[in-house]
């Protein structure tokens, strides 16, 4: 429940939800107040999931809002197969690969995000065959009898009128997605159309996995200088130069940026209510944002 996750929550509770709990086992900091609305200053120290639940609940009283105030980590399978979409936001790479596996063996969508300062992503997986409708203007046909010359005759598109249709989309799994084979020829043809967030979220969930956290501008300076190590050892392990991140790519990746949360976050809520509600393509499967750019980029990865 920090700054994307509120976004998260807030969004699905407004679209009207039968249900929705809020899992975080953290404590309420400055930074946590600072990042997400729905704690209020005075309730510092108190369990962020808890002290998240009365504003969420207010948004909406017909969604059946909950707190869990329990690790992610420590959760059985059993925990998660209980819901129709399972959301995680900073949680390591390790447990965000073992839920996408877990669920979507049991036909339960995933969704995965991020806000790292200027950057944000958000990747969903909704198993092999997602089926969903999409609304496409009607196709007129022309009548047998016409004799009205040869354009009578030709369809025609009436914007009035739309009919539905159903589609089915397959989606790779995290661990794929994340485990390219960079070496392999057709990824390098691919390498040019991948931004360069997919290899900054390498960096920073690695950063995440070896120290427990986040980077923290308290201690920026140790921060940034192992994140550039770290940038050279996976870029390497890769196959690929470490000057697809530039040098001063430490400065825009510190904190929860609110603006940052309300964009993914945006994507990431609407994502959710589509695949719930099996409407409209969805997004597959990275969404990537730069701040720096001023614009989000939606990018298609993985096998086809």
């Amino acid at each position: 429940l920090r700054g994307l996750g509120a976004e998260v929550a807030k969004n699905l509770i407004l679209a009207g939800v039968k249900g929705l709990t809020m899992l975080d086992h953290e404590l309420v900091t400055e930074e946590s107040c600072r990042a997400q609305f729905l704690i209020p200053v005075s309730n510092q120290g108190q369990n962020r999931a808890q002290a998240s639940l009365e504003r969420a609940q207010y948004l909406n009283p017909m969604v059946e809002v909950k707190a869990d105030t329990d690790r992610v980590e420590t959760k059985p399978d059993e925990f998660f197969l209980q819901f129709e979409a399972v959301c995680l936001t900073g949680c390591s790479r390790d447990l965000m690969v073992r839920v996408d596996q877990l669920c979507v063996r049991n036909n339960i969508k995933v969704f995965c995000g991020d806000v790292f300062g200027y950057h944000g992503y958000m990747f969903s997986d909704l198993g092999q065959d997602h089926n969903y409708v999409e609304e496409k203007p009607k196709v007129v046909k022309p009548k047998t009898e016409s004799n009205d010359g040869p354009e009578a005759k030709k369809t025609k598109i009436d914007p009035n009128e739309t009919t539905m249709i159903k589609k089915t989309a397959c989606f790779c799994s995290l661990k794929l997605a994340l485990e390219v084979d960079w070496t392999n020829e057709k990824a390098k043809s691919s390498l040019k159309h991948t931004p360069v967030d997919y290899f900054l979220l390498h960096v920073l969930l690695k950063f995440r996995t070896d120290k427990g956290r986040d980077p923290h501008p308290e201690s920026f300076e140790a921060d940034a200088m192992l994140l550039r190590q770290i940038r050279d050892d996976v870029l390497e392990a890769m196959g690929l130069s470490s000057e697809l991140l530039p040098h001063d790519f430490v400065s825009y990746c510190f904190s929860e940026m609110a603006p940052v949360c309300a964009v993914v976050g945006g994507v990431l809520g609407q994502e959710v209510v589509k695949a719930l509600s099996q409407r409209d393509a969805p997004h597959k499967n990275f969404f990537f944002f730069d701040g720096m750019k001023g614009s989000g980029v939606v990018d298609y990865f993985g096998p086809k």
